[in-house]
């Protein structure tokens, strides 16, 4: 398109994401690699929470999380997800839409390990989602994963990577008086050529 210049220029979505996000960590006070993720439970009711975009590979998005979790349950039964990454200071988005595979091989070792010990053990220790009696019940669960599992536990069987693998990328810039621009990447699978459209904003 010959008016897809500037910030928008290029014809890989996920590499342009991968720019934007680069120059968001310069001017991001807090967590540029925030990302809203979006699921459906079993009844098609949304849900939406805010998690940390781990990587952006060449063709995915990675986070992590407890596969037990109510948005692991809900992504792996649908095998599909969204989200959306949003910098004030930039004035920019990106959403996100596409069909998801775990990452539970080496890759999700590797980042289970580089984390803090006490992560690595609250990992073990929480039964994400699920209902909690008390801060002082969670506490003694910590104490007691750190007696079985030692100060360097292993990654949890249930615990490991989310990738995104995109159908749709939509890159939305902010535009004097509401006239935003925005552009979408779609295509059928994600073996497919990127079809590309302005749209309006």
């Amino acid at each position: 398109m010959s008016d897809r210049t500037g910030i928008f220029a290029g014809d890989d979505p996920i590499e342009i994401a991968r720019r934007w996000l680069g120059e968001a960590e310069q001017t991001e006070i807090n967590d540029p690699n925030a990302i809203a993720v979006a699921s459906v439970d079993a009844d098609g009711l949304p849900n939406v929470r805010m998690v940390l975009l781990k990587e952006i590979e060449d063709d995915a998005f990675v986070f992590y999380t407890n596969y037990d979790s109510a948005k692991g349950q809900e992504i792996l039964a649908s095998g599909k997800a969204a989200f959306v990454m949003h910098w004030k200071s930039l004035r920019r988005q990106v959403r996100v839409r596409g069909l998801v595979e775990k990452e539970d091989g080496p890759k999700a070792d590797e980042y289970y390990a580089s984390r803090s010990m006490k992560s690595r053990l609250g990992a073990w220790a929480s039964q994400q989602s699920r209902p909690l009696s008390s801060r002082a019940a969670l506490m003694a669960e910590v104490a007691k994963v750190t007696a079985q599992h030692g100060p360097s536990p292993k990654r949890p069987p249930f615990w490991g990577g989310l990738r995104i693998k995109p159908l749709e990328i939509e890159l939305w810039a902010d535009g004097a008086f509401r006239l935003h621009d925005r552009f979408v990447w779609r295509r059928e699978t994600i073996t497919d050529m990127w079809g590309i459209e302005r749209l309006n904003p």
